[in-house]
């Protein structure tokens, strides 16, 4: 008897006496998850064993089939974590090749574990709690990116460079607070992992099949041996829901959207034109042909994660949006594509954090690009209110005046003289001068939020009592 024979009848014995033959190779080969739910076998294992210990003190199986089954369980999982596990397409996912492998280790009290339970919970349960762990690893990965961050800020709290809108030189701000806002983005994101975990945070097993179990089992204990914080309670939406993974995969889509900006900035400060950042030897690479190349790659790599992880998020909308309660082999496509954008997410934040805490900015370049395209002309139009009582929308008609005046000169805004400027309003005085520096302009931004020295420190502060 061929090894494939002997692996169909397996199968056919765990659908039961219903199929008269085993299935056909292509029905095999579309039906199988076994090549990527893999992944599952230590959740997999561990809700089992939980399981098992439920059914022995609700008196459901015997304590000794109980035992059997734990120590079992054990020896599956030392076979699998050491690549010794043999894996069979045949016996179609993690669930079914763990249980084959419990039997011909334990015999008999194997046959007891799926007592009140249906493969249906059971890949809900090991789904949701992988999906969880991944939860846990990008709030760590995203507090770890926020601390380096806030390194670079403490470390250029002072540091004036041009703040940009449309990519033209708007205002000057400090680097600090540059670095802030992206503490401020992957703090959100750090949020939503965290409602999401909240959330997903309660214990499918139990709802069996779609409609619970006549079994006196215990849902509570098994919820609570597995880090649950309640069992779910309807049956139906339990089999049926994926919300926890989409939820995963849209934190992950805004994250990995979040980091394609970061990434931008990084290849565009980074380039010859602006020389605002050197990125170290490690997170780059060279040309083939042209020697004088060091290019961002790591950067862009991650700036395209996102169109790996926004697929995944597409993928499973696209997939759940249909189907009818509860349910549904469709859903066995929910996995690989979660499996890849936590994957990419993960490899993603590493990345970044690591060209964060190895970049090197360049404080004179930054400090000469500050004061180009007359950055500071708001700081003019802002003191002509202030100090001549003049109308912002007449402030800002004199300010542009001014601007238009200083190029034809070829000269920046604090370069023009006092006649210069009493040319075009008579009451301008020699104040307007203190002003007009990038860092007057960045020390005068004090209201809440806002990119002076002082804020940016208090800020930091603020972070890193938040991320002790």
């Amino acid at each position: 008897m061929s090894d494939d024979t002997s692996d169909a009848k397996s199968a056919n014995t765990m659908w039961g006496g219903r199929f008269a033959e085993g299935p056909d190779a292509i029905m095999e080969a579309i039906n199988a998850s076994i090549g990527f739910d893999r992944r599952l076998a230590q959740q997999d294992i561990e809700g089992s064993r939980a399981h098992a210990a439920m059914l022995a003190a609700t008196g459901i199986i015997t304590d000794k089939d109980a035992e059997a089954i734990r120590e079992g369980l054990l020896t599956v999982l030392s076979e699998i974590e050491s690549g010794k596990f043999a894996f069979s397409t045949a016996l179609e996912d993690i669930h079914m090749n763990v249980e084959a492998r419990l039997r011909e280790l334990i015999g008999a009290p194997a046959g007891r574990l799926h007592t009140a339970r249906s493969r249906n919970d059971q890949v809900a349960l090991d789904f949701r709690m992988w999906v969880r762990e991944q939860a846990d690893a990008a709030i760590a990965g995203l507090e770890a990116l926020m601390k380096t961050l806030l390194a670079q800020a403490e470390a250029g709290a002072d540091w004036v460079m041009p703040g940009f809108t449309h990519l033209q030189v708007a205002q000057p701000v400090t680097w600090g607070h540059h670095m802030l806002a992206y503490v401020e983005m992957f703090a959100r994101d750090r949020a939503r992992f965290g409602d999401a975990r909240k959330r997903m945070n309660e214990c499918p097993l139990g709802a069996a099949a779609l409609a619970g179990t006549s079994f006196p089992i215990d849902r509570q204990m098994t919820a609570e041996a597995l880090g649950f914080d309640r069992p779910t309670a309807n049956s139906l939406d339990t089999v049926a829901d994926r919300d926890f993974a989409l939820e995963f995969l849209a934190a992950a889509a805004i994250t990995a959207m979040h980091l394609s900006r970061l990434a931008e900035e990084l290849v565009i400060w980074s380039s010859a034109q602006f020389r605002f950042v050197t990125l170290s030897d490690r997170f780059s690479t060279g040309s083939s042909i042209m020697p004088q190349k060091k290019n961002p790659d790591a950067a862009e790599l991650i700036r395209a994660k996102i169109g790996r992880i926004l697929g995944a998020l597409v993928a499973l909308f696209t997939v759940m949006k249909g189907l009818p309660l509860a349910y549904s082999k469709d859903m066995q496509e929910d996995k690989e594509q979660v499996f890849d954008a936590a994957d990419s997410l993960m490899l993603a934040l590493a990345a970044m954090e690591g060209m964060v805490s190895d970049m090197n900015a360049n404080r004179e370049a930054l400090e000469a690009a500050a004061g180009a395209g007359f950055s500071t002309a708001t700081d003019l139009a802002d003191w002509l209110v202030r100090a001549l009582n003049m109308p912002f929308r007449e402030a800002h008609h004199v300010t542009g005046a001014l601007v238009a005046l200083a190029e034809k000169k070829g000269v920046d805004l604090p370069d023009l003289t006092l006649d210069d400027m009493k040319s075009v309003h008579e009451g301008i005085t020699e104040d307007v001068f203190g002003v007009l520096g990038v860092h007057n302009s960045v020390a005068s931004r004090t209201s809440y939020g806002g990119t002076a020295p002082t804020q940016v420190r208090a800020q930091i502060k603020r972070w890193k009592e938040a991320l002790k």
